[in-house]
């Protein structure tokens, strides 16, 4: 099955099941944002509200933690590592528009509820790497900076900082492993369980066995994401309240173009 063609099949039935992967080209991310783009168009509110308290999460921290470089930027990246948890919601909306509800706030809000099982162990798995993420990137600033922190300039004259160019390298290093990672296990299981069924497990290993079939298309989808958030940073982070509810349902049309129902076959008790 094509990813066009899993786009238009009905949505998986109320059983247990197992899951196929579809085939994928590198170009199919796009189609997936701009299907987001197009999700976001019909339902408006919800966007614009979702991102509207993601941008305000932004600004807050880096409001609140302008004097504490490590803890800054520790924090907002774990804001990006629990984020697609966060985008549920968002994918709640594009679900309803597909089979043609109307998609409102309120249920968007509370779609997970139905689902909290799956839901807090999966969460509950991205805290485990969100502390150690924490850890590891305390340790690197011990690291390059056992004398104590600057005490001026703040986060950008620290990353723009000649002298700190091999800090920035590793901490981005680390940023990219523990970034790759949540992506892999996230990249199609928030939706699923929201879809159907399964498990948090079952969620996060389809999703990480998508990253392992197809890893151009993934890597293209990842670095896609990656670009436009940062673009969207200019201005003060504007671009946040428009960019991140278009990923947010983006995303669901990446899980229904990857995982194919039709190849599906009951799974055994």
């Amino acid at each position: 099955m094509t990813p066009e063609e899993a786009q238009h099949h009905p949505l998986a039935a109320e059983t247990r099941t197992r899951v196929s992967v579809c085939s994928l080209q590198w170009n199919t991310p796009f189609r997936w944002l701009a299907a987001g783009w197009r999700d976001f168009t019909r339902c408006p509110v919800v966007g614009l509200s979702y991102g509207l308290i993601f941008t305000a999460l932004g600004w807050l921290l880096a409001w609140t933690l302008a004097s504490s470089p490590e803890y800054t930027l520790m924090l907002a990246a774990g804001l990006l590592l629990v984020g697609p948890a966060l985008a549920m919601g968002l994918m709640e909306a594009s679900r309803r528009c597909e089979i043609n509800l109307k998609a409102r706030l309120n249920f968007c809000i509370r779609c997970w509820w139905p689902h909290r099982g799956s839901v807090a162990i999966f969460a509950g798995l991205l805290l485990v790497i969100e502390l150690l993420w924490g850890r590891t990137a305390l340790v690197v600033f011990a690291l390059f900076f056992d004398a104590g922190m600057p005490e001026t300039g703040g986060v950008l004259r620290l990353l723009l900082d000649p002298a700190n160019v091999t800090f920035v390298l590793v901490y981005l290093g680390v940023a990219l492993l523990f970034g790759g990672l949540v992506f892999a296990i996230s990249v199609v299981s928030i939706p699923m369980m929201l879809d159907r069924p399964v498990d948090a497990i079952t969620a996060a290993l389809t999703s990480l066995r998508v990253c392992l079939e197809h890893p151009v298309a993934m890597f293209c989808w990842a670095a896609l994401i990656g670009s436009i958030s940062l673009l969207a940073m200019l201005p003060f982070g504007l671009g946040w309240i428009i960019v991140l509810p278009v990923i947010g349902h983006a995303s669901w049309h990446a899980y229904r173009g990857v995982v194919c129902p039709s190849l599906q076959q009951p799974a055994t008790a």
